[in-house]
């Protein structure tokens, strides 16, 4: 019975990380693009580039938002800005900071707003970020983070995806807030998919999650912070227009 158990569990751990990072990879991807200079805009009053319709899903109490810029529908690649609104300045309408921007990959096949298991597809949407971890130790994460050797990539991937989830965030799409990121169960249903995170790039798609360099990844989970409420809202930019 141990045995099943444990047969059990390994199987679930597995599944969470396949949902994100898939079961084949070609060889020869890179090493991923490298972080953008850090630049720091003037602040706007609401995100650049999201329509009305994504904006009010945004909480009253979000202080930091991390916005996926795909470049198309179809397309794999993205890029990442992180956005702040400082209390003062929202008080008086000032609105939201560009504080850092940089390349990153979504799904291979590229967005949708009906995301399913398996469809190499990226939900498009506005997902709270509450919880982290990864293989590598704590880097100073504000968002409780859970380090554990489950988070490894299988050694049957390609090389280059075995550093994957060494850092990794959870979106909170189809998932148990509070819990780990590889916990495996889906409120929603098994086919609306799962185990959509922010996690490391290899230099190519996904099979849904968002992946950026490792600068990028420490410096999020340094700084997103749960006081301010942090959400991602990400999508294609057509889809965050509307």
């Amino acid at each position: 019975m141990q045995h099943v158990r444990s047969v059990t569990i390994a199987t679930l751990l597995l599944m969470a990380l396949s949902a994100c990072g898939g079961t084949h990879h070609a060889g020869g991807e890179g090493t991923g693009p490298k972080e953008k200079t850090a630049i720091t805009t003037a602040p706007t009053h609401g995100l650049p580039g999201v329509g009305d319709d994504l904006r009010r899903q945004i909480p009253a109490t979000t202080r930091q938002a991390v916005v996926v810029y795909g470049d198309g529908k179809d397309s794999p690649d993205a890029t990442v800005a992180l956005y702040t609104r400082h209390v003062k300045r929202a008080q008086h309408g000032s609105g939201w900071e560009r504080t850092r921007e940089w390349p990153a990959h979504n799904g291979k096949k590229g967005w949708t707003a009906d995301h399913h298991e398996g469809d190499k597809r990226s939900p498009v949407g506005v997902f709270t970020l509450s919880d982290s971890g990864g293989v590598l130790p704590d880097p100073g994460a504000h968002l409780p983070y859970t380090r554990s050797a489950a988070f490894a990539a299988p050694r049957w991937w390609a090389e280059s995806h075995w550093h994957d989830f060494d850092y990794v965030i959870a979106i909170d799409y189809n998932r148990v807030k509070g819990t780990p990121p590889n916990d495996p169960t889906r409120p929603d249903g098994e086919s609306r998919g799962g185990g959509i995170w922010l996690h490391m790039d290899h230099g190519s798609g996904t099979s849904g999650c968002v992946s950026l360099p490792k600068a990028a990844m420490e410096y999020l989970l340094r700084t997103l912070d749960p006081n301010r409420h942090p959400v991602v809202v990400m999508g294609d930019r057509a889809d965050l227009k509307t």
